[in-house]
């Protein structure tokens, strides 16, 4: 007996629920790098994890039937999603799951809907955890901030010493460096590194591995000269 199953969710186009809000993007390159970044890290940071999407920038439904129910965050990690596919959107009610984590890049323009109407939004909706980050520093002191849901409602997390605010969702710390705001891995206390990190990292790693390869095959061709009872060359000495 076969099985009817449909579309991934989120993947399906719907007029009704249109994949962008038609509004420009306003922000400073501050805010689009600092957006980036996050994204990035999450993304590989959760790559082998299929019941966990992570998106940036990307629509969020949450009322079917109801196309003004939309925010566009900044960043969502949402956990127990079936599959990590590209969306064009995200419909909680395609997905059964709201997002777990959310992060907003906020600004002075931003401000009162990342202060307000955001936050209230989100714990209606049961989002555990939700985090603002303002990488000018023009308002928010400190400039970045966490919040957990209780009881319907977001308490604020007490950074550390430091300055980090411990994720539980994430199981990470969250520190604002500059204009990024950087996961740090509690197990090895290192910022966890982006994709243009980790290519850099490669590259760096890919260097270093032709050069150790280029001295062997020079030691090597000068033991078979030893061996030989020829005189030593002056690769030997390299």
């Amino acid at each position: 007996m076969s099985i009817s199953v449909g579309p991934p969710p989120g993947t399906t186009f719907d007029p009704l629920y249109p994949d962008s809000d038609g509004e420009p993007v306003g922000e400073t390159e501050y805010h689009f790098v600092a957006t980036c970044r996050l994204y990035s890290a999450l993304a590989l940071w959760y790559r082998l994890r299929n019941d966990v999407h992570v998106a940036g920038d990307m629509l969020l439904y949450y009322e079917e039937g109801n196309p003004s129910a939309v925010r566009g965050p900044g960043v969502m990690v949402s956990k127990g999603v079936r599959g990590k596919h590209f969306r064009r959107s995200f419909r909680t009610w395609e997905e059964g799951v709201v997002p777990t984590v959310i992060f907003e890049i906020t600004s002075l323009k931003t401000r009162d809907e990342d202060e307000g109407p955001k936050p209230r939004l989100y714990a209606s909706l049961g989002v555990r955890e939700y985090f603002m980050f303002d990488p000018q520093g023009e308002y928010l002191r400190p400039c970045l901030q966490g919040f957990s849901l209780s009881a319907g409602q977001y308490k604020p997390m007490t950074p550390d010493a430091n300055g980090q605010v411990f994720s539980q969702e994430l199981g990470l710390r969250l520190l604002a460096d500059g204009y990024l705001l950087r996961l740090v891995d509690p197990a090895t206390g290192k910022p966890l590194p982006t994709e243009e990190e980790y290519a850099d990292e490669a590259a760096k790693a890919r260097r270093e591995a032709d050069a150790a390869h280029r001295q062997v095959e020079m030691l090597e061709a000068e033991l078979e000269r030893l061996r030989a009872g020829r005189p030593p060359s002056d690769a030997g000495n390299a």
